[in-house]
Formats: structure tokens, sequence, C-alpha cells
């Protein structure tokens, strides 16, 4: 795995939670229920927080696995995306149920992604 591929991604995940945050923001401001909302706030906190960690990563080699890598990457698409396509799908009567479980699969992933970090720190 290499440091362009963790700064590329970061970057790539970065740009698109502040477009989503700004749609959001202004276009979703209108259709979305408070709750609705805050559920997609969620989704854009974690994708940017998890953006920034591939970000430092890929500035620091020591800790530059696939395993890690992939566990963010992965998991913030499944975490967040589903959350979008959940938001959306319901402010427009038409949810999509089948994204349900597949949110708390990428919060595993994320969760993962950190227990790998933190056992390729201590190793």
């Amino acid at each position: 795995m290499t440091q362009d591929i963790f700064i590329t991604t970061a970057a790539t995940y970065g740009m698109l939670a502040v477009v989503f945050g700004a749609f959001g923001a202004h276009a979703l401001k209108k259709i979305l229920n408070e709750d609705q909302l805050k559920s997609y706030e969620v989704g854009i906190k974690y994708q940017m927080y998890h953006a920034i960690v591939l970000l430092i990563l890929g500035f620091n080699n020591q800790y530059i696995t696939s395993g890690i890598f992939w566990c963010f990457a992965v998991g913030i698409f499944l975490f967040s995306f589903s959350i979008y396509g959940l938001v959306i799908s319901a402010a427009k009567n038409r949810k999509l149920r089948f994204l349900g479980p597949i949110t708390p699969l990428g919060g595993l992933l994320l969760v993962t992604g950190w227990l790998l970090l933190l056992i390729n720190t201590i190793f």
C-alpha cells in the first residue's frame, strides 16, 4: 500500500464530505426533518474524521498497512454512504431498507481499522 493511495483516498473522501455537507446544509435542509438532518450530519462527520485519519496515516509511513487502509476506506463508504441513502430515500418516502444493515457493517469496519492501527502501534 503506497502513501499516494492513502492521500488520494483521503483527499477524495474529504472533498466529498465538504460537497455533501454543503448539499445537506442548503438543498436538503428544506426537505429533511430535524432527525433526518442529524443522521445525515453523522455520516458527514464520520466521513470527514476518517478522511483526516487516512491523510495523517498517508504522511506517516510506519503505520501504512493495507488492512488499515481497506477497513477505513470501505468502512467510510458503507457507513456514511448508506446513511446518505437511507436519509434521502426516507425523505422521498421511498426508504431503501436494504441499506439499514449496511451501516453497522461499515461501522464495524471503521472500528476494525482503529483496532488494527492500535495493534500496529503496540507491536
